[in-house]
This record gives structure tokens, sequence and C-alpha cells, in this order.
């Protein structure tokens, strides 16, 4: 359910952006974005950084498509996140000792270290490969192309890689 609650945004881009054009759904992002926060402190009182970092980069560039009538600037927002959130991962492995990915799952499953390191370092690999992708799609086809993808490419890529995850994990979950 979390999942399709943070597809919200994109969701609305695509269908302002199939009725009323790529600046349109560009200033609806930002607006379901600032509503999605909205909500998620109302009803949690605490907003994970993830989406603030999402509104920052949403406003930032959302911004600049709109005062500078260029799509390219929300063309990158995807992969500035995807790089974030890899970035986040490795500094946080490297830098400071801290696997996120056994913090936020740590307490449902049970790994070995060396699970922890590899699922740690294969999600931040999607995330540059998928903002790699992002850039070539969005350089190399057209808008309207691009904006399918953002939706049902990404979106079909995340689910295959999770369920790619999912099935590796099984055989750390099976010896427990």
């Amino acid at each position: 359910m979390k999942f399709l609650f943070d597809l919200f945004p994109v969701a609305l881009f695509f269908v302002a952006f199939k009725v009323w054009g790529i600046f349109v759904a560009t200033a609806v992002t930002i607006v379901a974005t600032l509503a999605q926060i909205a909500w998620v402190a109302f009803r949690h009182r605490k907003v994970e950084p993830a989406l603030w970092v999402s509104l920052g980069v949403i406003v930032v560039l959302g911004g600049s498509t709109l005062l500078l009538r260029d799509e390219m600037f929300i063309k990158w927002k995807p992969t500035v996140l995807y790089w974030v959130f890899a970035l986040t991962l490795l500094i946080s492995r490297f830098a400071f000792d801290k696997n996120l990915m056994q913090a936020m799952l740590g307490k449902k499953i049970v790994l070995p270290q060396r699970a922890w390191s590899a699922l740690n370092s294969a999600w931040a690999g999607f995330f540059v490969v998928l903002g790699c992708l992002n850039l070539a799609i969005a350089y190399q086809f057209s808008t309207d192309t691009w904006v399918n993808f953002k939706l049902f490419g990404g979106t079909a890529l995340m689910f295959i890689f999770i369920i790619i995850q999912s099935i590796w994990l099984t055989r750390y979950l099976k010896s427990e």
C-alpha cells in the first residue's frame, strides 16, 4: 500500500501530462508531493527523509522547468533522486559503517552480514542503472515516451528487481 501511495504524484503527473502537457503536469506534481507530505505529517507525525529529499528535488527541478519553460529539468528529477538514494546507501555503508537496508529491514528478516552487504550494494547499483536509463530515455526519445517509461517502465523494473531480490533472499530465510 505504501508503494502505491508513493506513486501518487507520479500517477497524477502522468494523467496531467496526457491531458494538459508537461508544464501543468510538473505543477501538479509539486502540489501533489506537498499534499502527500502534509498527509503523512498529519497521519503519522513524522515524514521520512526520502520524502523531504524528493520534495526538494521536485521543487528545485520542477520550479526550474516552470520558470525556464525547459522540460529537461523535470526529466532529470528521477535520475537525481535515484542517484541520491544510491549515494546515500553507499556513503552510509562505507563512510559510516551503517547498512541502511539492514536498518530498514533488520527487524523483519534475519540475514547474515554478507547478505546485508550484497543487498545494500545491489540496491545502490539498481538505482545507478535506473538513473542512467532514465537519462538515456529522456535524451533519446520523445517526452511522451519518457513519461510512459517513468510510470510504467520504471515501476515495472522496480517490481522485477524486488521479485529478484525476494527470490535471492529466500535461500537465507529457509536456513534460519
